[in-house]
């Protein structure tokens, strides 16, 4: 019997690999309806979910909290922030099958809105695996892109509320811990004086939201910059104020823990005292996240995409919706990262009556490194009908 804590070499030397066996099993799932799914985190858009994961994402819009507030816009009630529908489903979260064993590195989604996920809709949804294509990456090496798609719609009325395809890398996690070289030679965080901090307040103070008042698609130009958003000084506290309103899968405690290690092959992995515990760790506690490649605790992915929908809403305002976001996670945050989310509008257009914009959205780091790339369209109110 070990001695003491147990060194992460100790516990991560048995991580599986990709197998041709594996691989061939999971195609044969493309196109397949997936009738079992995992619970979801919500599955109804009620007034204290949709508060628990806007306050996840930092997003203090009352849109979503204020009901007398929202009783005065053109929507009449509350409403959920788009990226809330991450909550509504595992899959398109990242939560995957298949492979087991084999880290799950979310990496990004297409979203289309349909129309915005009211008070009080109780969520339904449908999901197949769309492809399975292997790739090379700087990361972890061999990789295995995973892509499904999930449509969301009203389980009252059957109405379309959003379609979304969504994808991440399957990496070994030795592999990525040994072989990669994504993160060689970076730069640690900077530590954050008082007079770091300070600005870091200041910039906050400074934001504003568009509100109530109507951003107008006639008054759009090509080229005009959206108000930067800030995300960060990245902390643990942070990762978990997400979990709280996402609802990580694997988060659980006592009997309901021990019952997921009995069903799921490979999901618990063993902490420095020899008692197995969630890979999902590897967001609050650095050790395991440099064992599968990391340079330490990290954001979660579809936190990272719903930021960037945050710099959207703000900058669309009341009378306006959110319609796609395209979003390409390239970057770990680890903690101490400090994002800076900025945007650009590309176009502008009139389709099937309606009024829209299309931006590129970045989400950079500290030291200038790319960690989200995304395009997105909204749709604006028009000068011709106000």
């Amino acid at each position: 019997m070990p001695q003491g804590p147990l060194r992460v070499e100790e516990r991560t030397e048995h991580f599986p690999r990709i197998t041709a066996a594996a691989l061939d099993d999971l195609r044969g799932r493309i196109g397949v309806k997936i009738e079992r799914t995992l619970r979801p985190w919500v599955s109804e858009a009620t007034r204290d979910a949709i508060w628990h994961y806007a306050q996840g994402i930092g997003d203090d819009n009352p849109l979503w909290s204020d009901e007398a507030y929202a009783r005065g816009t053109r929507w009449g009630g509350l409403l959920a922030p788009p990226s809330f529908l991450f909550a509504a489903s595992r899959i398109v979260s990242g939560y995957v099958g298949g492979l087991p064993g084999i880290h799950a590195m979310f990496a990004g989604t297409d979203w289309q809105w349909h129309r915005p996920i009211r008070h009080g809709t109780r969520l339904g949804t449908e999901a197949w695996l769309k492809d399975l294509i292997e790739r090379q990456t700087r990361f972890a090496g061999r990789a295995v892109q995973q892509v499904y798609h999930v449509d969301f719609y009203d389980a009252d009325s059957g109405d379309p509320l959003a379609g979304c395809d969504s994808w991440c890398f399957r990496t070994e996690r030795a592999t990525a811990r040994e072989e990669g070289t994504k993160y060689a030679g970076r730069k640690p965080p900077p530590v954050y004086d008082d007079a770091r901090i300070a600005d870091v307040a200041r910039r906050y103070r400074a934001e504003r939201r568009r509100g109530a008042e109507p951003r107008y698609w006639e008054d759009m130009q090509v080229g005009e910059a959206l108000p930067p958003l800030l995300k960060g000084p990245m902390t643990v506290t942070g990762f978990l104020a997400y979990v709280q309103g996402w609802g990580g899968l694997y988060v659980r405690a006592h009997r309901i823990a021990f019952h997921q290690f009995d069903e799921h092959q490979g999901l618990g992995i063993p902490n420095s005292f020899g008692i197995p515990d969630v890979p999902e760790r590897v967001h609050w506690e650095a050790e395991l996240a440099q064992a599968v490649g990391a340079p330490d605790a990290y954001d979660y992915g579809p936190e990272r995409v719903s930021w960037m929908g945050h710099l959207m809403t703000d900058w669309i305002g009341d009378d306006g919706r959110l319609a796609r976001l395209h979003a390409r996670i390239v970057r770990h945050n680890p903690v101490g990262d400090l994002l800076t989310l900025s945007g650009t509008v590309t176009g502008k257009r009139r389709e099937q009556g309606r009024c829209l914009v299309d931006c590129a959205l970045v989400a950079r780091n500290q030291d200038g490194e790319d960690s989200c790339l995304a395009e997105a369209t909204a749709e604006l109110p028009s000068r011709e009908r106000a």
